[in-house]
């Protein structure tokens, strides 16, 4: 049964791109390739205006469409392999959490916890959500801009420690022209994938355009699910995963489409209306698993069905024009985004069982003992509502203002089913199924602000600049999480207040708001030494939105604070650039989430640290070379004691509520977790003519240091580091005006890095570090893509 689907999915992709090659062969023109491609400027917008990147005080990485293409950047995290001063931390494809700087204390990505340190934005609008980056496949895309260090003052709340733009091709009323692109690749030790995607620029007058871009893509799977089983103590009864074992499980199937119309109404005001959508569906765990039970890396033992459905869709307006010789921009979207989750739950009840006897409480309607096996049902739904609208006087007035209003709404929807099949009603979550555990909820992140950035010439080659973002954040949490009455006296509907609010849910336990007001302040001056070399010194503030602790007992927590003292340079001396940033950043009132008692996400005001860092590039090109490498060093470490309670001192010696024991979790001087102390790359590219075509010949190697996986000192021995490893990559090919092909290779080497690692309940629990169970801890290391060769041919029309 198992082979068979593995041979009608190989059969299906090579069917798909060999139709898409034999589309590709029309007669067709050269495709105009975007201005800012025709030569060495990069043109970026992260200061909400177009400029030179060599022109922007800031540290700033951009890959544009080009240079994505010669990369195999499919998705970002492709892309962040080439952006020293960016780590990305992820368990499957639609579940990434992003950071900066080191700038992380091992968030979980629960619905109830923190927003992200990193804001992303598609175009003009904000897409980042509680469960992280939206999966955006990278075709025709104009650029990925990455801006390091805070944002708040012009992006806002959740840019705290920096904010990754990606960036669309436009409409472009020149012509009309399009490209086909299609790629057949195989992944080591697994399956076939492969890639078909075009794009069509349509030209209806000489004043409006309109772009379509669709995509398929199917990434292989190389995670076997072998044979395994378990017996619980409690009740005797094995389990056992046999109708689930099969090999290079975990493949991925993406496929979407964009439209964006470009409208010149006259010579000073544009409108682009866009829509973009994607479904992209997930089989198996993208986990290897670290246990008794398993052997060799790239495997695992589930016994419970695992996946995700992942669906969503962004509708934007841009309206661009002039108010006297002032820009107006004003910019609103919505984005809805709903996924279906699949989860094995089942080392929790076993372990649970194991250590505490849980199994006695779990029978059926006849009294009898029921398998404690135990998975997740989940259902999230997202609504997000934006709008801006700004003003920027003329950039070559010696006084320069950008100005604006912005608004967003981000509702919250969190289904969570915990299913134990065939036990009893009285301790079933009434209005379910099987429900052991059910959670229900509403959360809703609210944001308003008015900003500014006020710059001023002093001299011709001395610029001082001003920023100030002055904001309002509103959040609710509502629902009910829990038990039944039958199972816990507590807990779930024991502690119920009120009828049901949301819909679905038996009652309320749970319905808290927070709220705040504040400011932050940004300071930088820039010298221009020459037309190509400049200096700046920037002081800038960015701030995470406070939110709601569901735990009973436990008070909202507050925003947390990141202050950024830089220095930089950016230079060019003929074919050669060479960029340098030097920092100190001061993290305060972190928001550290981790689990607690039944697996509840707690979050705590409980720290700060510090940051020093160093991040450059160099680039050299000249006569078809290309020369590349970037890095960056972060020594980030907390300068106060994290304590289990948290209190003002940071003192681990003060009791905790009704003098509990305190206990010091990790003493000031531990690093924080997830970022190495350098991550670095280099790139080399030789272009070359060969007789009417172009060749060209490209290797690159990227490395990552050895990382903390948890904050805290236990927890960390537990679960253990993140080892160091080095990739390296690989392609050739050859191109003229219409056609193109390539052959490449990523992770030459199969290097196995892990970017990240959990378990499924309590470290101290799943992880049994006394191995009281027997069979000790069952960890779930996510490992980087093994070594992938694809060869890809893509035509211009």
């Amino acid at each position: 049964m198992v082979s068979s689907r593995l041979a009608s999915r190989r059969s299906a992709v090579v069917a798909l791109l060999g139709s898409s090659a034999l589309a590709a062969a029309q007669p067709a023109l050269a495709q105009q390739a975007p201005a800012e491609e025709q030569s060495d400027v990069i043109i970026v917008t992260a200061l909400k205006r177009s400029q030179n990147i060599q022109d922007v005080p800031m540290a700033i990485t951009a890959l544009g469409g080009e240079k994505l293409r010669n990369l195999q950047v499919k998705e970002l995290q492709d892309a962040v392999k080439f952006i020293p001063s960016v780590t990305i931390q992820t368990t499957q494809p639609g579940f990434s959490q992003v950071y900066f700087r080191g700038v992380a204390s091992g968030e979980n990505a629960n619905h109830s916890g923190p927003l992200p340190t990193v804001g992303t934005y598609l175009d003009e609008m904000p897409i980042t959500t509680i469960q992280g980056a939206l999966d955006i496949h990278a075709y025709d895309i104009a650029r990925v801009e990455a801006l390091a260090g805070p944002q708040g003052t012009l992006y806002g709340a959740s840019s705290m420690a920096g904010t990754i733009k990606i960036v669309t091709n436009k409409p472009d009323y020149a012509g009309t022209y399009g490209a086909v692109d299609a790629e057949l690749n195989t992944v080591a030790h697994g399956d076939i994938g492969g890639v078909a995607q075009g794009f069509l620029n349509f030209k209806l007058s000489d004043r409006s355009a309109l772009r379509v871009v669709g995509w398929y893509r199917r990434d292989a799977g190389y995670i076997d699910n072998i044979a395994g089983s378990r017996t619980y103590p409690v009740s005797g009864i094995t389990q056992d995963n046999a109708d689930l074992v099969e090999k290079d499980y975990n493949d991925v199937e993406t496929y979407g489409a964009r439209m964006a119309l470009g409208i010149e109404l006259d010579d000073n005001w544009t409108i682009t209306p866009t829509l973009m959508g994607q479904i992209q569906k997930t089989h198996g765990s993208f986990a290897q698993e670290r246990s008794s039970a398993v052997s060799k890396k790239l495997q695992t033992v589930q016994y419970n069905p695992e996946g995700s459905k992942d669906e969503w869709y962004q509708a934007a307006l841009t309206i661009e024009g002039k108010l006297g010789n002032w820009d107006l921009v004003a910019t609103g979207g919505l984005l809805n985004r709903k996924d279906r989750t699949e989860s094995d739950y089942s080392d929790y009840s076993y372990f649970y069982d194991a250590l505490y006897g849980s199994g006695e409480f779990l029978y059926d309607n006849a009294g009898d003992l029921v398998s404690p096996n135990q998975y997740i049902q989940g259902r999230d739904k997202y609504r997000r509502q934006f709008g801006e609208l700004r003003v920027t006087s003329p950039q070559e007035n010696r006084l320069r203002l950008i100005a604006g209003i912005f608004a967003q709404r981000q509702t919250h929807y969190i289904t969570q089913n915990y299913i134990i099949d065939g036990i009893a009603d009285s301790i079933t979550v009434p209005g379910t199924d099987s429900d052991i555990w059910l959670t229900k909820q509403k959360r809703v992140d609210r944001d308003y602000a008015a900003f500014g950035e006020l710059s001023f010439d002093i001299t011709d080659a001395l610029t001082a600049t001003g920023g100030l973002r002055v904001y309002k954040y509103k959040n609710s949490l509502v629902g009910f999480f829990g038990y039944s009455d039958g199972y816990s006296s507590r807990t779930g509907v024991a502690a119920c207040f009120d009828d049901p609010i949301v819909k679905g849910s038996p009652c309320t336990n749970l319905d808290a708001k927070t709220s705040d007001t504040g400011s932050i302040y940004k300071a930088n001056l820039t010298y221009k030494l020459s037309p190509d070399w400049l200096v700046y010194a920037t002081w800038s503030r960015g701030f995470r939105p406070g939110g709601i602790n569901r735990r009973g007992g436990q008070p909202p927590y507050a925003p947390d604070t990141l202050d950024n003292y830089e220095f930089g340079w950016k230079s060019q001396i003929g074919a050669f650039t060479f960029n340098y940033a030097m920092y100190r950043e001061d993290w305060s009132n972190i928001q550290l989430s981790f689990l607690g008692e039944n697996g509840l996400t707690l979050i705590r005001n409980a720290g700060a640290a510090r940051i020093y860092g160093v991040e450059f590039d160099l680039g050299y090109r000249k006569d078809g070379l290309t020369l590349g490498a970037g890095g960056s060093y972060n020594d980030a470490k907390i300068t106060k004691d994290f304590c289990q309670f948290a209190n003002s001192s940071f003192d681990c010696t003060i009791p905790g509520p009704d003098g509990a024991d305190n206990a010091l979790l990790a003493q000031a001087g531990t690093r924080l977790p997830i970022t190495a102390s350098f991550k670095g790359n280099a790139l080399a590219r030789y272009e070359f003519p060969l007789g009417n075509w172009q060749g060209h010949i490209q290797g690159s190697v990227n490395y990552i240091g050895k990382r903390r996986s948890d904050l805290r000192d236990a927890e960390n021995a537990i679960k253990g580091e993140f080892d160091a490893y080095t990739t390296a990559d690989f392609s050739i090919g050859v191109k003229n005006d219409v056609w193109r092909f390539e052959i490449y290779a990523n992770n030459v080497f199969d290097s196995n890095g892990v970017i990240n690692s959990s378990v499924q309940c309590l470290e101290t629990t799943c992880g049994d570090p006394d191995g009281v169970s027997g069979t000790g801890g069952v960890f779930y290391d996510y490992a980087i893509r093994p070594r992938i060769i694809g060869l890809k041919v893509g035509r211009d029309f």
